[in-house]
């Protein structure tokens, strides 16, 4: 993508969320969580501050960032803060220039330390909590998100392909992982999305069991959840392999778990709640006589974090905007003996959703 292109696109990100103001009843929105500073300038640092106003946007970071901040974020005042002229400083110059009576603040990722510090140093305002107004927005991913999630989610399957080659009888759960994450390191991914999930046997009943000292096994069931972080975005997968043989009651399992998932991603689309979407794929698995063994929500969305809102689940009666990028991982776990999670990532569509992967979902046996 062309820098005028990039550009374009973080001065939207600023736009949108000016736009947003009068909703939020704000005259600016202060910016200092990393996942939601990302968003907001496509640039990563450790720390940092924006500010949003109508009239203009600012960014301020240390020395450690300032050099690479001046030639990446676009669109805004870009200062630097120092001992001397700590961040606040600078908060409140811009607080005074624009006559700002209520700033908004990222409640759901402050501490109280800082939220105390901020009450005690940002001078002649009122912080009002609005972390919605950012999650309105990454709810709805743009077209240069999605490729940067679709370029994830391609370094995933082809780490995926690899490790399909490596996992064999003896293979031990952590050795699965530790190869599955080198090679979407070899394959361009920044960081993971998530510490990956590798459980086999019993232990894949632990929805998000921890990888052990376990060896694989003839007869096993082996659940890889992982995913990696590429342009800032995160991958979400999960698939689900036998080793050696299944039985009967694995091959049920397995087959009702994808009824499942692939009728969730049919009753998917804008306008349709996320509580609608989660029942339409418990339905399945509890006509199946799983349902008890079915206990988490159908989905969660992905983006610059690997959970996002909106959620596909019970709980969330609000209904799934076009172009949220959500997962679809229903799965059951039987206590003790086995369990089964296939994972997809889809784009909601006005009139349908769209799975980004390309991995298959058929039951695989490894010999």
């Amino acid at each position: 993508m062309d820098r005028k292109k990039e550009m374009q696109k973080v001065m939207s990100r600023f736009a949108k969320i000016a736009a947003k103001l009068d909703a939020y009843g704000l005259d600016a929105m202060m910016i200092t969580s990393e996942p939601n500073r990302l968003y907001a300038t496509e640039f990563a640092a450790s720390d940092g501050m924006a500010i949003v106003t109508r009239e203009g946007s600012y960014f301020f970071t240390d020395s450690r960032y300032i050099e690479a901040a001046q030639k990446t974020v676009q669109d805004a005042e870009i200062r630097m803060n120092t001992v001397k002229t700590p961040v606040t400083a600078l908060a409140n110059e811009v607080i005074a220039k624009h006559h700002i009576q209520k700033l908004g603040f990222e409640a759901g990722y402050a501490t109280v330390a800082a939220y105390n510090n901020w009450q005690k140093k940002l001078a002649g305002c009122e912080l009002v909590a609005a972390t919605e107004l950012l999650m309105e927005l990454r709810a709805v991913k743009d077209a240069g998100e999605v490729e940067r999630l679709i370029a994830a989610q391609r370094i995933a399957e082809k780490a995926l392909e690899e490790v399909l080659e490596f996992i064999k009888p003896g293979r031990t759960e952590k050795e699965i992982s530790a190869y599955l994450q080198y090679r979407m390191l070899c394959h361009g991914a920044e960081k993971m999305s998530f510490e990956p999930i590798v459980v086999s046997g019993a232990n894949s009943s632990l929805p998000h069991g921890v990888p052990t000292d376990k060896s694989v096994a003839e007869g096993d069931f082996l659940t890889m959840d992982f995913g990696c972080v590429l342009g800032g975005y995160c991958s979400d997968m999960t698939r689900t392999v036998a080793i050696g043989h299944a039985t009967e009651e694995m091959e049920k399992v397995y087959h009702t778990v994808l009824t499942a998932q692939l009728t969730g991603i049919a009753a998917a689309r804008a306008g349709v709640t996320g509580k609608a979407v989660h029942e339409a794929a418990a339905k399945v698995i509890a006509d199946a006589g799983y349902g008890e063994y079915f206990g988490h929500g159908f989905g969660h969305s992905v983006g610059v974090e690997i959970h996002e809102a909106p959620n596909a689940s019970p709980t969330n009666d609000k209904p799934l905007p076009a172009g949220a990028a959500v997962s679809a991982e229903p799965g059951i776990y039987l206590p003790g003996r086995f369990g089964v999670r296939i994972e997809d990532v889809m784009i909601i569509g006005e009139t349908e959703s769209k799975s980004i992967m390309k991995a298959p979902k058929e039951l695989l046996i490894l010999h």
